[in-house]
């Protein structure tokens, strides 16, 4: 989903004050198509893919790789074993792109990345009564239980899988130094969702959001501005 005008209005007012940054687990060209450009331009610090590939300004600072961690036969089977596993599962609507291999982790959607928006809303809600990504990720958890893997839901379609240590905390190394405090704000604070860990990290100051309209009453409140 695109950001609306509030919150960036929202945004452009709080950089005002204090420096931003951004974690997630998709790719930069993703966060860019959410943001748009003016948006996007705001943040100092951009941390995609949890923080494996990390962004100071225009100045990547690090980038870590699961194909040189895992190498690529365990790459291999833990694949197989995924599609494997898609193509037996009995969901009404299947698309494309079911697997997305980013530089640290694999990204995994039941339905495929390329299912159309009223497509993802649609699963989401089914996902929420019959729970196929939970499932998903058990198995998972049980059949590669000596790969070191973590596994987190987050978004409506798809599950993150990165090696243990590789979720969105991964990036505060690169804030240590240059801040006192780090407030992370993010709803899927919940133990699986991908935004548990660093909301939990004694290394920031966690809020749990429901949606932009909070988030932004939270930061005005917090920021006053």
């Amino acid at each position: 989903l695109r950001i609306e005008v509030p919150m960036m209005k929202t945004l452009h007012a709080l950089r005002e004050k204090i420096p931003l940054a951004i974690v997630g687990g998709s790719d930069e060209k993703k966060a860019r198509e959410q943001l748009g450009e003016e948006t996007f331009a705001l943040f100092e610090y951009r941390f995609f893919e949890n923080g494996l590939v990390a962004y100071k300004g225009d100045n990547l600072i690090h980038q870590a790789s699961l194909k040189g961690h895992l190498g690529d036969t365990k790459l291999r089977c833990f694949i197989d074993y995924c599609l494997i596993y898609i193509a037996k599962l009995d969901i009404p609507v299947k698309r494309g792109t079911f697997i997305e291999f980013r530089s640290g982790m694999l990204n995994v959607s039941p339905i495929g990345r390329n299912c159309s928006q009223e497509e993802r809303i649609a699963f989401n809600e089914l996902d929420e009564k019959m729970g196929y990504r939970k499932a998903f990720v058990k198995d998972l958890q049980e059949k590669f239980a000596d790969y070191g893997l973590s596994f987190s839901i987050g978004g409506q379609i798809s599950f993150d899988v990165f090696p243990i240590g590789w979720d969105k905390t991964y990036c505060l190394q690169h804030l240590d130094d240059a801040f006192t405090s780090v407030h992370f704000f993010g709803d899927k604070t919940h133990p699986g969702g991908n935004d548990h860990e660093i909301y939990e990290s004694s290394k920031t100051i966690g809020h749990k959001v429901n949606g932009p309209d909070d988030t932004q009453n939270q930061l005005r409140d917090l920021f006053s501005f």
